[in-house]
């Protein structure tokens, strides 16, 4: 059963924790668009000749793969934050309906 304390728990949690939230979601957001931009970076920067081979030197420098480390980072940081904001909305949404079956059962009597 959800109290209200597990409630107050929950509306805490999504309040304090919503500048941390929305950090990670910038950061993995950031990171996504700065891939590419790093990709591009390092694709002028090739020896290579060909697109291909341009592609591939700059996929597989050490600067991209660091980039690639960081948005790994940033995706797991975000996705779990992601998911116990989602669980404390749960909490939330459970506790509402139990309070809505109460008032129910409270009328029917």
């Amino acid at each position: 059963m959800i109290d209200e304390q597990t409630v107050e728990s929950a509306l805490d949690f999504l309040r304090d924790n919503a500048g941390e939230i929305g950090k990670a979601r910038a950061e993995r957001v950031y990171l996504e668009q700065f891939r590419k931009s790093k990709k591009a970076l390092l694709f002028d920067l090739s020896p290579e000749e060909t697109v291909a081979a341009k592609e591939q030197w700059a996929l597989r420098h050490a600067d991209y793969l660091t980039v690639l480390d960081a948005l790994r980072a940033a995706v797991e940081e975000d996705e779990r934050l992601r998911f116990l904001s989602a669980a404390a909305e749960a909490k939330i949404e459970v506790w509402r309906t139990i309070q809505a079956n109460v008032r129910a059962e409270q009328k029917a009597f």
